[in-house]
């Protein structure tokens, strides 16, 4: 008996002495620290891996920051370096056309003298300027009788049209049955579409065409389209110069308020999506943002923005394309786009001679914003720190709005398919326009336009 106890004694005192002796553990004990080993070896492991990936994430950001860097430094300068040596043929003929509503201020400041150094330029009798005024309450009018009257001292072919027709007077009439333009709004009134409005005001000044023809046979070459903006004859002859002279339509690139770009309605990549950003470097596309990195001409499906040379060739055909909103029964659905996009898809030079947003023209909506975006010799904008995160930025806008982007794209096609699906038997329903389209009502109030 005593002979046994002191050997209990000394098991108990070496099994405690030993918790990590497994052979002298209780079978409960043993589980745990099994359990305890597996885990510390788990997060070791763990650990391990999430150093290595860490590794490999600051190697490839390091990697790609270097191409960046490389890319940008390699690219052409975003500096317009000297004017361009675009100089017109003198077989060439421009149909300059603009729409104004409310914009005395930018037309006595700059506008009218921006035109009339552009006639003197391109030649009086080269061209031939196509101004629609639509009910202003300014005095819009006036500005623009001034400019009616130095057109004509220069002998420069002209037509200028005064309207005091204003909105309230458009949205007080009652529309006859079957007038296009109107739809029915969740605010459970008939409304004027904002859209088919301006682009009829659009297509009266392209009718001017005809009454510029009736003076001088030559034919149109160009239609230089050219929105309320601070711009300089420089401007337009970079512009003139896109592609080599070839192009179904070449536009500026415009601004209000910088960095950002203005005309985000009208912009689309060559793939036919939004820019994914409205700074710097803009584009989903690779194929346009890398144009676009290096200062070359953007391919694009479409744009407006500021300012856009047209090919003349489609506007003198017998059936020309014409403006157009899409229509009112896929409008009543929650769908809109721009006249300005729909016209590239309704161009047939657009899939010939391409559609070219052209960087080194930078136009503004007031003198401020043009001042800090305008392409020269002495203004390198945007900034190569401004164009290094801009790359970063766009890389995860990409990234992070693709979910977005689908969700768009999906309500764009149902509500399309609901269109068709509605369509009467005798009809056929097709609307070409799909990368136009946007997840918008736009209606015409007294004051502008508003969403609906």
């Amino acid at each position: 008996m005593n002979m046994r106890r002191p050997a209990t004694r000394l098991h108990r005192q070496t099994t405690a002495e030993n918790p990590d002796n497994l052979w002298d553990t209780e079978p409960g004990q043993r589980h745990d620290k099994s359990r305890r080993t597996m885990l510390f070896r788990l997060r070791l492991i763990l650990r391990r891996y999430r150093r290595i990936w860490l590794r490999i994430l600051i190697v490839y950001a390091a990697f790609v920051l270097t191409w960046d860097t490389l890319g940008l430094v390699r690219a052409p300068s975003t500096q317009r370096v000297a004017s361009s040596s675009y100089r017109p043929d003198r077989s060439e003929r421009f149909f300059i056309a603009s729409i104004h509503w409310n914009n005395e201020v930018i037309l006595r400041s700059h506008w009218n003298h921006a035109v009339l150094d552009l006639v003197r330029y391109l030649g009086p009798e080269h061209t031939y300027v196509a101004v629609l005024e639509s009910g202003s309450w300014d005095n819009s009018k006036g500005a623009l009788r001034e400019l009616e009257e130095d057109l004509t001292s220069l002998n420069a072919p002209h037509a200028i049209v005064l309207e005091d027709t204003t909105h309230q007077d458009e949205l007080s009439r009652v529309p006859p049955i079957g007038e296009e333009g109107w739809v029915w709004t969740p605010r459970n009134q008939k409304e004027l579409r904002r859209i088919p409005y301006l682009a009829k005001l659009r297509n009266r000044v392209m009718d001017m065409m005809d009454l510029a023809n009736d003076t001088d046979a030559r034919p149109f070459t160009k239609v230089l389209w050219v929105n309320d903006v601070v711009f300089t004859v420089d401007d337009v002859r970079t512009l003139l110069s896109t592609n080599g002279g070839d192009y179904a339509a070449a536009c500026s690139l415009d601004f209000s308020k910088p960095p950002l770009y203005y005309d985000t309605f009208a912009l689309r990549d060559i793939s036919g999506e939004k820019p994914v950003m409205q700074t710097w470097p803009y584009f989903l596309s690779s194929k346009s943002r890398s144009a676009l990195i290096s200062s070359q001409p953007v391919p694009v499906e479409s744009c407006w923005n500021g300012i856009v040379a047209l090919d003349a060739a489609p506007f003198l055909a017998l059936r020309p394309p014409r403006f157009r909103g899409i229509p009112d029964t896929l409008a009543a659905l929650h769908l809109e786009g721009s006249e300005c996009c729909l016209i590239h898809i309704d161009n047939p030079l657009s899939t010939t001679k391409g559609v070219w947003l052209n960087p080194l023209v930078r136009v503004g909506y007031n003198p401020d914003a043009y001042d800090i975006v305008k392409a020269s010799a002495n203004n390198p904008w945007p900034s190569f720190h401004a164009r290094l995160t801009g790359l970063w930025y766009n890389r995860w806008a990409r990234w992070t709005g693709a979910p977005r982007r689908v969700l768009e794209r999906l309500t764009v096609r149902s509500r399309l398919k609901q269109w068709k699906a509605l369509s009467p038997a005798d009809e056929s329903r097709v609307e070409l326009g799909q990368h136009c389209l946007i997840n918008e009502m736009q209606v015409l109030v007294h004051n502008g336009w508003k969403h609906v």
